[in-house]
């Protein structure tokens, strides 16, 4: 399909286009609240299985999910069929993280760590097939630099909408008096809906461009390391890993700080996380403008700054106040919600250029190095703190009162980690020179040489 058709004349896409394709992100958000945030707790009070186990099979199964999106990248960049290159691959993922999300979700008491590992192996795959594809079709599907900030922005404020939707059924289970096991569940069955129906719309309705390659040759695996090995790259794997493990140390701690540091019920906890979450649809928008204006480089630094400065308030306001708590959350939130975005968004530059310099499409192999990055980090995220916690005196056990040595060293788990993190991270795209001038050099010459390619 010509480009014209999909962008306008002057490469915007539609807003129909925008909202289609974004759909995939309800339960990619979704999935990343109830996975990282609920269901680590569920394991641990609920189902019995112990701070340890959970935090050593978590790290076990991301270290050997390592392999998957590199190997997953060079298949679908290798991909032509009548309906795409990443169509296919996101109707795959979907029945796959549908069947893990049962396993998990519905699981029993007695569960062992074998079970779990099995299954948090599934849910990994299956999610890394429908993130990776999803994430590389948007690169194609948007291909000027400021458009990219637009499109990764509205996958950003409708990944906002899902992660309000899972976070709606705790505050509402709590009104009507339902368990904490129960709303786990009622999370996992929502997941199970939502992905197929997402994955179908996006299949049916949006527009794939496969680009064609300009060398025929078979694969060369060093063509895939001088990628991996381009200082750009380096630079996005390492502020990709630094800002998914600030966010996530806070997440993979988040009940226990809410509930025993601040003084506030599952349900309040619940509501200020929804709070730091909403915020991120103005904070969407905000982080695009602020690409679109000083460069996204820029705004990834700015936002980077402003989060580590906001969330040192969390512990200045009075224990068990709400509405005092409520701006440090939101302004968490709305920062937070920039950074992935930006990233994605500088990535898909830097396809372009490995695209101009090797001939053939990488936007697959790319993404699969931020996918690995936060793998990594999503590993420590669980694997570092629940056993931390656990040596550091503190129990998880429902009923049980920890001692004020143990909830200093909570507070402390739970600020110092994730501030440092995120610093590093805005380091780590300092002194950028992808601008929007240079990208438009590289689009040029790409668009021109395409032109000439797919001219009979």
């Amino acid at each position: 399909m010509a480009e014209d058709t999909r962008n306008g004349s002057a490469g915007r896409l539609s807003w129909s286009t925008l909202i289609q394709f974004s759909l995939p992100n309800l339960p990619l958000a979704a999935l990343d609240v109830a996975v990282f945030v609920y269901l680590p707790p569920y394991l641990a009070s609920h189902l019995g299985v112990s701070l340890t186990v959970v935090g050593v099979v978590w790290g076990s199964v991301r270290l050997l999910d390592l392999p998957v999106d590199p190997l997953l990248a060079v298949a679908m960049d290798r991909t032509r069929t009548r309906i795409g290159r990443y169509r296919p691959w996101l109707l795959l993922g979907a029945p796959i993280l549908m069947l893990a999300f049962h396993m998990l979700f519905m699981a029993k008491v007695g569960i062992g760590r074998g079970y779990l590992l099995a299954w948090l192996l599934v849910l990994y795959l299956g999610s890394s097939i429908f993130l990776l594809s999803h994430q590389a079709w948007g690169a194609t599907l948007a291909r000027r630099y400021h458009e990219r900030s637009r499109l990764f922005g509205f996958v950003a404020i409708v990944g906002v909408v899902g992660t309000m939707a899972i976070l709606a059924i705790p505050i509402a289970g709590g009104g009507l008096g339902r368990s904490d096991a129960q709303n786990i569940q009622a999370m996992g069955w929502f997941l199970i809906a939502l992905t197929p129906m997402t994955a179908l719309v996006t299949a049916a309705r949006t527009p794939e461009h496969i680009s064609p390659d300009v060398h025929v040759h078979a694969f060369a695996f060093r063509d895939y390391l001088r990628v991996a090995a381009k200082p750009e790259v380096i630079r996005l794997f390492f502020a990709q890993m630094a800002l998914t493990l600030g966010p996530g140390w806070m997440s993979a701690i988040y009940l226990f700080f809410f509930k025993q540091s601040r003084g506030f019920t599952t349900q309040q906890s619940t509501i200020l996380l929804a709070i730091y979450i909403l915020a991120g649809f103005p904070g969407a928008l905000l982080a695009s403008a602020l690409a679109r204006r000083i460069g996204k480089h820029r705004a990834l630094t700015v936002m980077t700054t402003a989060f580590s400065l906001g969330i040192l308030t969390i512990l200045v306001v009075p224990k068990g106040n709400f509405w005092a708590t409520v701006p440090s959350m939101a302004g968490g939130g709305a920062m937070a919600a920039g950074f992935g975005l930006t990233i994605r968004a500088m990535l898909a530059d830097v396809g372009d250029a490995v695209r101009l310099e090797q001939g053939k499409e990488r936007m697959s192999l790319l993404y699969s190095v931020l996918n690995l990055a936060a793998k990594i980090a999503g590993a420590f995220s669980i694997f570092l703190t629940f056993p931390l916690l656990a040596a550091l005196g503190f129990n998880a056990a429902e009923g049980v009162v920890n001692t004020p040595a143990a909830i200093h060293n909570l507070e402390l788990a739970f600020l110092v980690g994730p501030i440092v993190f995120v610093m590093l991270g805005g380091a780590c795209v300092i002194g950028w020179r992808l601008d929007a001038r240079r990208h438009g050099e590289i689009r040029a010459q790409l668009d021109a040489r395409d032109a000439a390619m797919e001219t009979p």
